[in-house]
């Protein structure tokens, strides 16, 4: 079905590959419809090669923003003009805003994650904690948890080894943080880095759908209790790895917590006003635990280029 854009609107957006995932589209539309504010939010399917020619179009078309989803996250920091100092220091931006025809790049994953773990500052403190995953959402994760949760040590786990190195290093260099440690993705190790840590983050699209019963976290067996849980996933909303972590007693925190503040923060950098939260939730919170529930009809599954969540 196609959604008529109002006329003379302000526009903002999303640009990715894939995009027909996105749930961004239905929390702003409803945040500019409880403040009143004359803007429409759009989805863009961009490739890969077409990201150059699509920042310009941002600005030829007088777009005031975007949301930037993957593949996209760390690559367009090139065509940018401006990037913020934490998405500088998380290599990645997921938010885009245009200011007297200047390209600003800002990482609100950052706002994202520390919103949803603020909760449990104090219990993941000086405790190693293990995040699944090497790209742009673990990079604002671990750049999360470094520097306002201080956890001992992070333990990254991914079926890439070549690329988690590159992101521990890339935090040595930029943080002089030196106490990231490497597994590739279900080695035997992984169990006794989910053992040692207080907070365990899953950061990749594993679990999404269409694929709702995969899962990083394989062994079902152990006592999680005390343990925290996050998954970046959001759709479904309670992921094969968050019902595991849920039946084995740990505390879980859902991908939409990080979905809404993200949101909330791109919001406010577009409109300079606050998003209302609670009423966004009142509207939202059932639509998506419906969306999020598996199909009678399972489509195919589209795979991220990069290996990354999905705002």
């Amino acid at each position: 079905m196609r959604r008529n854009i109002k006329t003379h609107a302000k526009l903002v957006g999303i640009i990715g590959h894939p995009i027909s995932h996105s749930w961004s589209p239905a929390i702003h539309q409803a945040a500019f419809k409880f403040t009143k504010q004359n803007y429409d939010y759009a989805a863009f399917d961009v490739l890969p090669k077409n990201l150059r020619e699509a920042m310009k179009g941002i600005l030829a078309l007088g777009i005031v923003g975007c949301n930037v989803t993957v593949p996209h996250k760390e690559a367009v920091i090139e065509f940018l003009d401006e990037v913020s100092a934490d998405a500088r220091l998380v290599g990645a931006v997921n938010t885009v805003y245009v200011e007297d025809g200047t390209l600003f790049g800002h990482n609100t994953d950052v706002d994202g994650v520390v919103e949803a773990l603020k909760p449990f500052k104090e219990q993941v403190a000086n405790h190693p904690v293990t995040v699944f995953g090497a790209g742009g959402g673990a990079r604002a994760v671990v750049y999360s948890l470094i520097t306002y949760f201080k956890p001992s040590e992070i333990f990254i786990v991914n079926r890439d080894a070549s690329r988690a190195e590159l992101l521990k290093k890339f935090f040595a260099d930029s943080q002089n943080y030196l106490n990231i440690r490497i597994d590739e993705l279900h080695n035997l190790n992984e169990a006794d880095a989910i053992a040692k840590s207080k907070l365990v983050v899953n950061a990749t699209p594993v679990g999404m759908f269409p694929e709702v019963g995969e899962s990083v976290m394989l062994d079902d067996s152990a006592d999680l209790e005390g343990k925290i849980f996050f998954d970046l996933v959001y759709n479904p909303v309670h992921t094969e790895f968050l019902k595991t972590a849920r039946k084995r007693n740990a505390i879980i925190v859902s991908g939409l917590e990080m979905l809404y503040h993200q949101a909330a923060k791109a919001f406010e950098l577009w409109t300079g006003m606050a998003m209302p939260l609670d009423r966004i939730r009142a509207e939202l919170d059932r639509k998506f635990l419906d969306e999020g529930k598996p199909r009678q009809k399972k489509q195919k599954a589209q795979k991220s280029i990069a290996g990354e969540e999905h705002i």
